[in-house]
């Protein structure tokens, strides 16, 4: 593959062919989708061999016969260079018509999406494809690339695994995310952030056993944010570790209040960000806010996703096992939607799953979400692990949960997530199914 020095000069000679002859160039900007998993999980050594075959497949779709169809006559090859990391980059010059990139992205997408087999195991890898064309995103190769960068994100953002055309309207984009990351910097400085907690109750009783802490930013001029339009942000800027750290401590200390107050031992749950973290990192973060709160370590739950879970397994396998030693609990968040193996289930000292809330939506005792949650519970029995089924809405939900046994459940049959002073009056309350 060409590097960075050829591929602009390759470049260059493309942009100054299609001025003279009005023609059209594409730069194809590509960002393997969760590489990092894959590197964490298996190694450098695997990622370095899928990083090749997936270099010999977009090598393989932009063979001459296979484009000459899209690209001209003259003496121009597209070009392809591994920037750095999961990222490469493709020229696509001489072209007739700006459609035709759509076709060879389809095909890139789909040759990439194909299992992998690398040594003893078969990977699977998607992309996300940016597109810049000249002259109509720019009129030089750095402009080229950051608008088929910035395209790229936006891919990301749209689900992954498909491939955008830059339009004007991203960059509003992107200054939208850098304004929200200097604000997210300011929130933290200024206390901005709350917690609001969602019950959990045994499926038996209707007792509220615990409740799940959940982030909220009232932002001075957005107004009350969730999680899921300021944490992709965070993880992207970094910001995610200080965040991690604010929510165990806001965590800690109210449920050390609570106890105080007489409230008893509810188990507060706590669901932190793994991506750019380590659980080593994580279970640090939880020992010094443990520390500081004076909370009893058994009132605190740990979920961590299987994704995480599964870095570095000696690493994680220490770390756990510090945690469990100082008491706390450990649950596996998401559970079902992650890893198939399920061999982390006898390694690491798990004490609760959860199961995801796309089990439980359109549950009914004949469909496979049945047979899977019910798989699920069994299997969690049989190792002496609790259950908390997310997401239960309906008393027809309900009901089939606890046929199975499942212990405890979370959703909006009682209650959303709710700030800690009507957290405080559902505990209160009596609840019977």
């Amino acid at each position: 593959m060409a590097n960075r020095l050829l591929f602009k000069d390759r470049c260059e000679q493309a942009l100054s062919h299609a001025r003279r002859n009005e023609r059209y160039a594409a730069l194809l900007f590509l960002d393997l989708d969760r590489f990092k998993r894959i590197n964490d999980t298996f190694g450098h050594a695997i990622g370095d061999l899928l990083l090749k075959e997936v270099a010999r497949r977009l090598n393989h779709c932009l063979r001459k016969t296979d484009t000459a169809s899209f690209l001209g006559n003259v003496l121009l090859d597209s070009c392809i260079s591994r920037l750095g990391g999961d990222e490469f980059c493709i020229l696509l010059p001489d072209l007739s018509n700006a459609k035709d990139v759509a076709k060879i992205a389809r095909r890139i997408i789909t040759a990439v999406s194909q299992p992998l087999k690398v040594e003893d195991f078969e990977l699977y890898v998607t992309t996300s494809i940016g597109i810049s064309l000249f002259p109509l995103d720019g009129d030089d190769v750095d402009t080229l690339l950051k608008n088929a960068d910035t395209a790229m994100y936006h891919a990301k953002e749209q689900g992954r695994d498909n491939f955008q055309f830059f339009q004007e309207s991203m960059h509003a984009s992107a200054l939208e995310r850098l304004a929200l990351e200097r604000d997210m910097r300011k929130a933290l400085e200024r206390d901005e952030f709350q917690l609001y907690f969602q019950p959990q109750l045994h499926s038996q009783t209707g007792q509220v056993v615990g409740g799940e802490a959940l982030i909220r930013w009232e932002h001075p001029e957005r107004g009350l944010l969730y999680p899921d339009e300021f944490i992709p942000v965070a993880e992207d800027s970094g910001l995610i570790l200080a965040i991690n750290e604010w929510v165990l401590r806001a965590a800690c200390a109210q449920s050390k209040a609570w106890f105080d107050a007489g409230f008893g031992q509810i188990r507060i749950a706590v669901n932190l960000s793994g991506r750019h973290t380590t659980i080593l990192q994580i279970a640090e973060t939880v020992t010094q806010a443990l520390r500081d709160s004076c909370l009893d370590s058994h009132l605190l739950e740990l979920e961590i996703t299987e994704s995480t879970i599964m870095q570095k397994e000696e690493e994680t396998t220490t770390a756990l096992h510090m945690l469990k030693d100082m008491g706390l609990r450990i649950a596996i968040d998401d559970f079902g939607t992650g890893y198939s193996s399920l061999s982390y289930l006898k390694t690491f000292p798990i004490d609760t799953l959860k199961i995801d809330r796309s089990f439980i939506k359109d549950l009914s005792s004949g469909n496979k979400n049945a047979a899977i949650i019910k798989s699920i519970i069994t299997m969690a029995h049989s190792l002496g692990l609790n259950v908390v089924a997310e997401g239960v809405e309906n008393r027809e939900q309900l009901a089939f949960l606890r046929r199975l046994g499942c212990t405890e459940i979370q959703g909006f049959i009682f209650s959303r997530a709710v700030p800690a002073d009507i957290f405080v009056d559902l505990m209160k309350r009596d609840h019977t199914w």
